[in-house]
């Protein structure tokens, strides 16, 4: 009887497996659920977050997967899913003989040989690629490498900047000895997934999985890279992780007014120095038909796009250093350590991709946090040259972006220098004289809501002695106060 009991017990165990995780029925499902290198649970991950640096979506087998494979292999290794649609829905692909010795052939083919592995899971196959260590490896179509969540041809100077590059393991790839998944804080996994707007919960028993998904684990334990995004405890591990956020005084950078450094993961760094450099950015507004709109002196696109590129392009290797904002009058200055690759010059920047953290480049690339294609540097410019503004790309051992703030322009509510120092109730209230020439006291009450009349009083009290406007007009009337000149 008991033998009976287990057997039935065993039954419905592998019954279970009758059905995938999206509810639909596996054909011969018990057979292929044994030895399975892949867990149902591993593919709706990496289904739900979408293609990647490491995963790619093919509705069908065709020949062109080559490119894909010869991608990989030049990049971290990967996975195509065949039988995904690129909306995410599961097609179907069948792991037939035939198809089996159409994926070998494809990989023999390139030069040098890849070696590939397959398997169906369910209705999907997937094939996984490694990364290569005879890069660059090249289809009968050419060189091909995996950008964030496209394969893209290589031109003939990334070619040979690869051919040059002496390929070890970077950075961002270093297991952890000491790394557990303790040291991961669950609450910047979600604000992660948040930021990338996938629909995952996370949970200590799916962290493991998800780490992995987004290639943040090697040889079974946390990379750095996972530690730089996700740990409890970033500056303990790794001290020179850090971003210092400056701002001065003077032109030459000798007096200090404001100053911030954050010792946090990469995330919580990028948005402390978003939100610093528009405290300290002069701020005015332009109208779009019947709404009002704050506009910043320095397109905020490009000061993002510039924090970013400094975040994953950055030498983590050098120690000792940290990425730096510094603002001056007349300037920013976005600084990081690392000088540009070799084989890469000023010239092709904006042209040619060649990151040096691509694990860290692809996860800034799910939050859509930096432009991908390595086609950052040349919006840059554009969003800068749209303004009329002025940038520039300096690199010695460091890698340095300066944009260059514009002078006094009371026509659209700047004015540059007037409000170095000032806090930001004093700033607004500035701001707001200027933009309205000629402002009378009780509209200016109005326009700072919130703010009591004997504040604005005081505020303006300060101003005055700063020299930085006068009073004109009666005292009966309320007068105005315009720019002092």
């Amino acid at each position: 009887m008991k033998k009976a009991v287990k057997q039935e017990n065993s039954d419905l165990l592998t019954n279970c497996n009758d059905f995938d995780i999206f509810g639909k029925r596996v054909e011969g499902s018990r057979k292929i659920s044994r030895g399975l290198h892949m867990t149902f649970e591993q593919l709706e991950i990496l289904i739900k977050e979408g293609e990647s640096l490491t995963v790619e979506f093919k509705e069908k087998y065709t020949s062109k997967i080559s490119e894909d494979i010869v991608a990989f292999a030049n990049s971290k290794g990967g996975k195509v899913l065949l039988g995904i649609s690129d909306e995410k829905k599961i097609k179907g692909e069948k792991l037939t003989g035939v198809l089996k010795a159409e994926l070998l052939d494809l990989a023999r083919n390139c030069h040098d040989s890849i070696k590939i592995s397959f398997e169906q899971v369910g209705e999907v196959v997937v094939v996984e690629v490694p990364e290569g260590d005879s890069k660059p490896y090249q289809c009968s179509s050419g060189y091909f490498k995996r950008y964030d969540a496209v394969t893209r041809k290589m031109l003939p100077a990334e070619v040979k900047i690869m051919f040059r590059d002496n390929i070890g393991i970077s950075f961002e790839n270093i297991p952890g000895i000491e790394y557990e998944t303790k040291s991961i804080s669950l609450d910047k996994v979600k604000a992660f997934l948040k930021e990338a707007e996938y629909s995952i919960k996370i949970t200590k028993n799916n962290l493991l999985e998800i780490l992995k998904s987004l290639n943040l684990i090697c040889k079974n334990k946390i990379t750095n890279a996972g530690i730089m995004m996700f740990g409890s405890e970033v500056s303990s591990l790794l001290l020179h992780c850090q971003i210092t956020l400056v701002a001065y005084k003077d032109l030459e950078g000798a007096d200090v007014y404001d100053r911030q450094d954050v010792r946090d993961d990469l995330l919580t760094q990028f948005k402390a120095a978003v939100i610093f450099i528009q405290k300290h950015l002069n701020k005015g507004s332009m109208i779009e038909g019947v709404n009002r709109y704050d506009t910043y002196e320095i397109p905020l696109e490009a000061i993002r796009e510039a924090l970013t590129n400094a975040i994953i392009h950055r030498d983590y290797y050098i120690t000792g250093t940290q990425i730096t904002v510094a603002i001056f009058p007349d300037r920013i200055e976005i600084n990081n350590p690392g000088r540009l690759p070799p084989g890469m010059f000023k010239k092709n920047l904006g042209k040619l991709s060649v990151r040096r953290n691509e694990i860290l480049a692809d996860l800034f690339a799910r939050m859509n946090k930096g432009e991908k294609l390595g086609k950052g540097i040349a919006k840059i410019k554009n969003w800068v040259k749209a303004k009329g503004l002025k940038v520039k790309f300096e690199s010695d051992m460091f890698f340095t972006t300066v944009f260059f703030r514009p002078k006094l322009s009371n026509d659209v509510g700047l004015n540059v220098g007037l409000n170095v120092g000032l806090n930001m109730g004093l700033r607004t209230l500035l701001d707001a004289i200027i933009s309205s020439p000629g402002i009378k006291a009780k509209d200016l009450y109005a326009l700072l809501k919130g703010r009591v009349a004997r504040t604005i009083e005081r505020q303006i009290k300060i101003l005055t002695g700063k020299k930085l406007i006068e009073r004109r007009g009666s005292k009966k009337t309320g007068g105005y106060w315009p720019v002092f000149k």
